[in-house]
């Protein structure tokens, strides 16, 4: 089973850890930089173009990660792959209760007519950081993971 659960386990991480760290290098320094109707219709534009395909790579990571935590023939691995799983989640987390509440609120609002308020609002600061944090959590997490396999090799 490890045969056909590593591979998988390696690309949904892979994956979704690579789309963060693009975010990262690309789409936030974009973001972060736009005037606010800009923004606005920029961020909601990114944000429906990544579901349904991140939350599965990562319930995958998560599953697989658990899976080989117990399988795996080495402690070692097994400690790798449970902390990679423990990561994995912790980057869910972090997206449901930070990230994507946001992005569901910008998908609401009107570039052309913002709220008065949205100076005030504007989640940029605090959608950036949690966004470095869960880019961090799915890197390290892939980095785990690697390590995990190589204890196998």
């Amino acid at each position: 089973m490890p045969e056909i659960v590593i591979p998988l386990v390696l690309l949904a991480n892979g994956l979704a850890a690579g789309v963060l760290m693009g975010t990262q290098l690309g789409g936030w320094p974009l973001l972060d930089t736009l005037p606010a109707p800009r923004y606005v219709q920029a961020h909601g534009f990114f944000s429906t173009r990544y579901d349904p395909f991140m939350p599965l790579c990562f319930l995958a990571t998560v599953l697989g990660d658990g899976v080989l935590a117990l399988v795996a023939e080495k402690t070692g691995a097994q400690v790798l792959f449970g902390t990679a799983g423990l990561l994995a989640a912790g980057t869910i987390t972090i997206s449901l209760v930070k990230n994507v509440p946001v992005n569901k609120w910008i998908r609401t609002l009107d570039p052309e007519n913002l709220p008065d308020d949205f100076a005030e609002r504007d989640p940029r600061r605090h959608w950036g950081g949690w966004n470095r944090a869960r880019t961090a959590s799915a890197t390290s997490a892939l980095l785990a993971n690697c390590a995990a396999v190589g204890l196998l090799l």
